[in-house]
């Protein structure tokens, strides 16, 4: 069986990105954050830590992939947009950020920006 590829349609990867080499006008997502809770949520199990100590774990949020438009960088906070044109601020220090290709993050972002056709009726 052949299967046909359409030539155009490149995959491209995320790059993980350091704080210091993020610029404006950058598309980025955030590929897993690190939380933070306290141990005595951990009663039932058999770790015995002290309950001031935190337990870390990694954690990957369920928006991981939209792009969002770098507005301004003060690290450790990076300042981002998203298609709907929210302002949030990204914490370096507890989420790992990738940079996205630029050409497959713009045709994204328009396309999430497009407002949703009605069906008539």
């Amino acid at each position: 069986m052949k299967a046909a590829c359409q030539s155009g349609n490149d995959t491209t990867v995320a790059a993980r990105v350091a704080g210091e080499d993020i610029r404006c006008g950058d598309f980025v997502t955030v590929l897993n954050e690190l939380v933070e809770l306290p141990s005595y949520l951990w009663s039932c199990s058999s770790l015995s830590l002290p309950p001031e100590d935190p337990i870390r774990f990694r954690y990957i949020p369920h928006d991981t992939g939209s792009p969002m438009k770098v507005v301004g960088v003060c690290l450790p906070f990076v300042y981002v947009e998203s298609d709907r044109g929210a302002v949030s601020t990204l914490d370096t220090r507890l989420k790992q950020i990738v940079r996205l290709d630029h050409k497959c993050a713009r045709k994204v972002w328009k396309r999430l920006q497009a407002k949703p056709k009605r069906k008539k009726r």
